[in-house]
Parts: structure tokens; sequence; C-alpha cells
């Protein structure tokens, strides 16, 4: 495994001395392929526009990285930042430099990429979702000019796909967080998970029940994993005293990074979501008379945004790891619940008096 890794630093090596002026970017396509932006800003987007689609983004985006951390705990996945200073590979005179940035000191073992895979499985319900979207609208029309319009835009759609995540893969190994064949494993992943769901229909009218039972089955089969390996003599949180350890700065560590935190944070999302799509408040809003107006789903959507990003900026206290787990998932549960139910049903207060006045 050494010489594998070894050929992925001098794939870092030469994205860094080579394309440093691109920084920016590709320190932007990191961003764009942060899990977290699923849940502040896809999902908004997409649950107002169907809200299956959005359902669906969800259930992948969480079960992706239950299984990504699953994956990693399996895998044993060094990160580059770390294992150039730890592995004998090296003499002392070839040891390699590798440069850090703010966004490098990733805490989890680094196979495979959750960023490569969270953004693959993500972007793919997107793209297949807008083609369906398409393919239905032009069905009516039979012509040859409509059929080779739709091939254009199926062509132009997966371009963008595959141009979104390389891009996403290739900033994640420029800033040393990942090797090469761990972008790779992370971005074939992502895709099996999204196109698993394609054949998983039910997700779309799950009960609450469902919901919770399956955020019962997730947490629990992680924490027998987790035990299974702590009975074993093997720390499944290695990975954390390395990044602790070989970070160049210790303010880029962050507790969000931790393998127990992307748990918590899917776990709370999924269990916000089967509140928001199981109350009242959905129902009368979005399934309601107004829910299939263009200006509510144009209100709603400028007003889920406007709050979550307003709402991120709300930072949870890290100085106790057990309050921080359990404030993050009481912050991940709520942004589904405001995107589902509380906006929308506000929305729909305000759009019922404005029609009460003109009245």
């Amino acid at each position: 495994m050494d010489l594998v890794y070894s050929r992925g630093v001098l794939v870092i090596q030469h994205l860094q001395n080579n394309y440093r002026e691109h920084h920016d970017f590709l320190n932007f396509m990191s961003t764009v392929g942060d899990p977290r932006n699923i849940f502040s800003i896809y999902f908004p987007l997409w649950f107002h526009l169907s809200h299956n689609v959005g359902k669906k983004m969800i259930w992948v985006a969480v079960f992706g990285d239950w299984l990504n951390l699953i994956f990693k705990w399996i895998l044993f996945g060094q990160r580059p930042y770390w294992w150039v200073q730890e592995t004998p590979f090296y003499h002392n005179d070839s040891f390699p430099l590798l440069e850090q940035f703010h966004n490098t000191c990733e805490t989890g073992p680094g196979s495979p990429s959750g960023h490569a895979m969270g953004s693959s499985c993500v972007w793919y319900v997107m793209i297949t979702s807008a083609l369906n979207f398409t393919r239905t609208s032009s069905s009516t029309v039979t012509s040859v000019q409509s059929f080779q319009r739709f091939r254009l835009l199926r062509s132009c759609l997966w371009m963008a796909f595959w141009v979104i995540q390389i891009s996403v893969c290739v900033s994640r190994v420029f800033i040393a967080t990942h090797f090469p064949h761990q972008v790779v494993l992370g971005l074939l992943a992502g895709m099996l998970v999204a196109e698993a769901f394609d054949h998983i229909p039910s997700v779309y009218n799950a009960s609450l029940k469902v919901y919770l039972q399956t955020n019962v089955f997730l947490f629990s089969f992680a924490i027998c994993f987790y035990l299974i390996f702590k009975s074993t003599d093997i720390d499944p949180l290695w990975s954390v005293a390395k990044a602790k350890k070989w970070c160049a700065n210790p303010d880029w560590i962050h507790l969000d990074t931790t393998p127990f935190a992307g748990l918590v944070r899917n776990l709370g999302a999924l269990f916000g979501l089967g509140l928001a799509v199981n109350s009242r408040m959905f129902i009368q809003s979005c399934k309601g008379k107004n829910g299939y107006k263009a200006r509510f789903k144009l209100m709603c959507v400028a007003a889920t945004l406007t709050s979550l990003q307003l709402y991120d900026l709300v930072k949870i206290p890290t100085h106790t790891e057990v309050l921080f787990y359990f404030l993050s998932f009481c912050k991940s549960a709520s942004v589904p619940l405001g995107v589902v139910a509380v906006i929308p049903y506000c929305v729909h207060l305000l759009i019922g008096h404005e029609d009460r006045k003109l009245a």
C-alpha cells in the first residue's frame, strides 16, 4: 500500500507545484463538495421544486455518509498530510514536503473521500431528476427535433456533472487531505448509492415510524461496529490523534470533522425530515392549495435559503464533546424541519392573509 500512497504523493506535489495559482478555485470546489451544503443549499432548492427529489436527496446523503463512515473504519485509509510524516518508505534525504491549507486537516480516516462521495451521490440525484423532468415534459412531443434537444441537454448535464466531480476530486487531492485513489473510490461509491435509491420508492411516503426505526438502526449499527473494534484493541478514532499531531496549525482541527460528528449530523437531518413531512404544517402548506403555486414555491425558496445562511452563523460550543454532539443533532434536525414545515407554513399564512385583504 505504501507504493500506492507514494504515487499519490507525487500527484499531490505535481498539483501543488504547477497549479498553485488556481488555489482559490480549487478551494471553492472543495467547498462545493462539502456534504454540509447538501442540507443548506441543494435540499431547500430541490425540495420546493419537487418534494420527492428533496426527500430522496436527504435519504441518499444520510445513507451515503453513513456508509462512508463504515468504509472508513474498515479500510483504515491514511491521509497524505500525516502519512508522509510517519511512513518509513522514504529516506531522510527524500522526505516529501506537502503544503497544508486551512481545510486540509480532516480528522477521520481518508478512504473513501467523504466530499467526493457526498458530492457525487447528490449531484447524481440532481442530474437524473432534471433529466426525468425533461423527459416527462417532452414525452408528449415525438418530433425528431425534440428528441435531439433532449439528447443535447442530457449530454450537457452529464458533462457538467463530470466537470464538477473531477474538480471536487482534484481539489481534495491538491490540499493534501486525500490520495487520488480515495477520491475515485468515493466518487464511484456515491454514484452507486444514488442509483440504488432509484429502486427504493418507499422513501417518498415513509411514515414517522420508518424514519425513527431507520435512525435507530443506523445509530445502533455504527455504535456496535465501534464497540467491536474497541473490543479487539483497535481504536476506530485512531485518525483523530494523527490529525492533531501532524496538522500544521492547531486552529485547523475542528470537532465537526470527526467521524461521530458526521453521524450525529446526518441522523439529526433524517429525524428532522421525518418529523417535518409527517406534520400538519407540511400538509396544510406544501400539500394544500398554495403548495402548487409558483409564488408560494419562490417565496419558500427565498425564505429558506436566507434563513439557513443566517442560521449557519450560529456556532455550537465545542468545549464539551457530548454537548457538541447533542446540539449538533438538534441543529441538524431543525434544518429540514424549518425547510419543509415551519417556513412553508409561515408563507402559507402570509399568502392567506394577503388574499383575505385583497378580497
